[in-house]
């Protein structure tokens, strides 16, 4: 009876061991869960206040407390920051990490340490995720030029500057009052330009209102060349506050002449006002953009992916997605440091970081093993203990058996 009792003790001892050795041989593993080794006592069957015969493994308990986190500065890099999961495939199967050292192939394609495709959600029109599940791409291809359609721009007239009488002359400023210009982008690319001169136009004789105000307008190349003869834009027209009444659209066709597409831009003057102020240009917006080459790749908190470019401009291609299950317990790891669900564990709940339980991300940082080093030295000497002491009892057990022997 000794024997058997003391051998389960080494043997549960010995799986002790293993589990305490593979924390420690893991305690630099970036989203490492710490495991525990299991034991449950062995009585007789239907025995009652018998003596006990030994212990045997009851399986590992997984800790999934949170790990410290790294900065690494890599946007790549991520830490899941509360609860969840990230979603990766490999030749058909679906696993799940807390390992967020990412990286591309030359595909762009987002993969873990382990070569498995990271999953996340598509982007819709609006910029939101879609919903649909699959692998995250970037492409770190340029950036096509966007010709200008649009150009917004608010200004403030100044009432007090001089009515202009003359007939509009680019070259004679005296036939304008103020003077700015717009970026106007062509399908190429090029940085054109469009020259905007506001002129204060005399009043009619019955007018109860201010003056109104002709925009004319001189499209020129990106070299400086102009193209085409100056035009009148619009005419605004200004209530007695100072406030834009008509005449705040308007649109502007243009043959660049220099092979690119002929533009066709519109332009609202939503907003200027007429008041006492000096001239200023109090905001403005283009839709058109250069072409760019990639820069870089950012995450947000709720696992947004970003792409930039040289010109200015980023745009969204995909959601990270994350898992999270009822019983963290009931995930069973497998090589790679990753986790596979199981029935104990229930079925993946897929959401976007921040969404349902899942935590946030932590873009440019990693979550460190939380495998506490001076803990597991400690659990690892009192295992070696208990395995030389049953070690011990084994031994004593067999001198016993040979005495016996020896009498009989």
């Amino acid at each position: 009876m000794s024997l058997n009792t003391a051998l389960s003790g080494l043997l549960n001892a010995q799986d002790g061991l293993n589990v305490v050795s593979n924390n420690l041989a893991n305690a630099g593993t970036i989203g490492f869960k710490s495991g525990s080794a299991q034991f449950t006592d062995i009585y007789a069957a239907g025995g009652t206040n018998g003596i006990g015969q030994g212990a045997t493994a009851a399986g590992t308990q997984q800790n999934f407390t949170q790990g410290n986190l790294e900065t690494t500065g890599n946007p790549l890099n991520l830490a899941i920051q509360g609860n969840g999961f990230f979603i990766t495939t490999n030749a058909g199967t679906t696993s799940y990490s807390r390992d967020g050292a990412f990286q591309l192939s030359p595909t762009g394609q987002l993969l873990n340490s382990n070569g498995s495709s990271v999953q996340g959600f598509g982007i819709k029109a609006n910029g939101q995720a879609n919903g649909l599940l699959g692998p995250v791409t970037i492409s770190t291809g340029p950036e096509a030029a966007k010709p200008t359609a649009q150009v917004n721009l608010n200004a403030a007239l100044n009432s007090a500057d001089p009515v202009i009488t003359s007939a509009f002359n680019s070259a004679n400023p005296a036939t304008y009052d103020q003077a700015t210009s717009v970026t106007a982008y062509d399908s190429l690319g090029n940085a054109n330009r469009v020259q905007l001169y506001f002129a204060r136009q005399p009043a009619s004789a019955s007018a109860t209102t201010p003056n109104p105000w002709s925009i004319y307008a001189q499209p020129e190349t990106a070299s400086g060349s102009t193209v085409g003869t100056p035009t009148t834009l619009t005419t605004l027209t200004f209530n007695s506050s100072g406030g834009l009444t008509s005449g705040g659209s308007a649109a502007l066709n243009v043959n660049w002449g220099n092979g690119a597409a002929s533009s066709n831009i519109g332009f609202d003057f939503t907003g200027t006002t007429l008041s006492n102020q000096n001239f200023a240009v109090n905001s403005l917006t283009n839709n058109g953009y250069a072409a760019g080459t990639y820069t870089g790749t950012a995450v947000d908190a709720q696992g947004n992916v970003n792409v930039s470019y040289s010109n200015g401009q980023s745009k969204a291609v995909a959601t990270l997605a994350l898992a999270s299950f009822i019983n963290n317990q009931g995930l069973n790891p497998t090589s790679g440091n990753l986790f596979e669900p199981t029935n104990q564990s229930g079925a993946a709940v897929v959401n976007q970081a921040g969404a349902g339980v899942n935590g946030t991300l932590v873009s440019g940082s990693l979550e460190k093993s939380n495998v506490q080093t001076s803990n597991a030295l400690v659990e690892l000497l009192n295992y070696q203990e208990a395995y030389q002491a049953n070690t011990s009892v084994i031994q004593g057990a067999q001198r016993d058996v040979q005495k016996l022997l020896q009498l009989s």
